[in-house]
């Protein structure tokens, strides 16, 4: 399912026009990526949470030339899946 068929059901379930299902799901990622940025995290009780975590620098080693290089430390976002999500999926 990609954007466009995630708005189409969305609106369609809601009962509202798909322009303003596609408002709400800009909005709404917006709002979770802007208090991801902030370092905090967004929790949906039964969904998941998203928060970001930060990844240390490391040697890594480049497939082609075996040459070591080294991996800067990062801040990388993490999605972990609600206990109900994870019964719904099996």
């Amino acid at each position: 399912m990609n954007k466009s068929e995630l708005i189409a059901a969305v609106a369609e379930r809601a009962g509202m026009t798909q322009k303003d299902a596609g408002a709400c799901l800009d909005a709404t990622i917006e709002t979770i990526v802007e208090t991801m940025v902030k370092g905090d995290k967004v929790q949906l009780v039964g969904f998941g949470s998203f928060e970001t975590k930060k990844r240390a620098g490391r040697t890594g080693r480049n497939p082609k030339t075996k040459e070591a290089i080294q991996i800067p430390a990062a801040t990388v976002p993490v999605f972990k899946a609600g206990k109900a999500l994870k019964d719904a999926v099996k």
